[in-house]
């Protein structure tokens, strides 16, 4: 007798059918709202980049799903825990970040030094934004650059203020990765 599959679907209608039971899955098993949304969010980004998807590929979707959430679940205890989101973005570097972002917001002076240094940020600074999912990179400048509360561009778009948390969380992770070695060298260089 051969194994019974479900029907294809597309990603859409994937997500409506399972990020219910998903969410609480998820939420009955992480400390904060945050996580399981991240979590959610991370298993569906899995299903849409899998190559066996679309195609149908993916045989017992409800399983894989499962399976997927499982281990990221298990691999979220594994990471060390900060107190709150807020924290996760304060560092024993923050006088460093703070001379940094005075280097790039502020007006330069007639300093060539200091608009070369400029310069230099700002191009590895966008190309590292350019690298990111459009919702990823728009909350990150909206926050960040225009000072836009995060509860505000929730309110006027209507996505959730997690998932745009989880999207920040997201971009500022990845901007750190990648640009790691400019931030070290310009440390040095103070």
């Amino acid at each position: 007798m051969k194994p019974r599959s479900e029907p294809t679907l597309s990603v859409e209608q994937i997500v409506q059918r399972y990020a219910p039971g998903l969410r609480a899955y998820i939420s009955g098993k992480v400390d904060s709202r945050e996580d399981s949304e991240d979590i959610l969010q991370e298993v569906f980004f899995r299903l849409a980049r899998s190559e066996s998807f679309p195609g149908g590929g993916i045989e017992r979707v409800s399983a894989w799903l499962y399976t997927v959430a499982r281990n990221l679940i298990i691999n979220s205890w594994r990471r060390p825990r900060e107190n709150s989101l807020s924290a996760y973005f304060l560092n024993d570097e923050q006088e460093a970040c703070r001379e940094l972002s005075e280097t790039l917001l502020r007006d330069p002076a007639n300093d060539p030094d200091n608009l070369m240094l400029r310069k230099l940020i700002w191009k590895e600074l966008d190309a590292a934004l350019a690298e990111l999912p459009p919702g990823q990179s728009e909350i990150f400048c909206l926050t960040m650059f225009e000072g836009i509360p995060v509860k505000q561009i929730a309110a006027s778009t209507g996505i959730p203020q997690a998932t745009l948390l989880s999207r920040k969380h997201y971009a500022v992770k990845h901007l750190r990765h990648r640009l790691k070695n400019l931030y070290d060298e310009l440390l040095e260089s103070f």
